[in-house]
């Protein structure tokens, strides 16, 4: 059995540190990452985290986990901006009001999978200008949903939240563990 993880995110496998699970092998899925036409961010989540474990080659005794992390504004999902000028808006229209991240979570193993999401909520403090533009010159916006990190910089700027700080940050880690052990991950045992 090997544990393979359907993702490139330095802060997942970080995370998958914190609860003593190392990777055997990192492979990221390449999938279309694209929302259909008026798809609502938990659902759309659940489907590209679904497509991701899918598209992962594994062994039949492999373990394999993928995530996907989406911010969503109402029903507008809020991807990874593709420059400094849709991280700007995306920002702006995340001043001052409070808005969802979620985290979707699979865990295949075989021909079966488990799967979980996880809701926070979070809430962005009034950005002025120059706190916007402070943000947005650390280039930590890049290749973050949202655009935004709340484990960087933009932790400065997030006054609340509710719900699972590790799954803002992109992997919720009492619910992986909880797929981990359905899946028959060896927590805790000699290797």
């Amino acid at each position: 059995m090997r544990f393979i993880l359907g993702s490139g995110s330095p802060r997942r496998k970080e995370l998958l540190a914190q609860i003593g699970v190392v990777p055997d092998a990192i492979t990221p899925p390449d999938i279309d990452e694209d929302p259909l036409k008026n798809e609502l961010p938990r659902p759309y989540c659940s489907r590209i985290t679904q497509a991701k474990a899918a598209a992962v080659a594994a062994d039949a005794d492999d373990i394999v986990l993928c995530a996907d992390t989406t911010v969503a504004l109402g029903r507008r999902i809020l991807g990874k901006p593709a420059d400094r000028s849709e991280a700007e808006r995306f920002l702006s229209g995340l001043s001052g009001r409070r808005h969802k991240v979620i985290t979707a979570v699979a865990v295949k193993r075989g021909d079966r999978t488990w799967a979980r999401d996880v809701v926070s909520t979070v809430r962005m403090k009034v950005l002025s200008a120059d706190e916007l533009n402070g943000y947005l010159d650390t280039g930590d916006w890049q290749g973050k949903a949202g655009g935004y990190a709340i484990q960087g910089p933009a932790g400065a700027l997030i006054p609340w939240i509710s719900g699972s700080f590790t799954g803002i940050v992109g992997l919720p880690l009492a619910e992986t563990a909880t797929l981990l052990r359905a899946a028959g991950y060896p927590f805790g045992d000699t290797q």
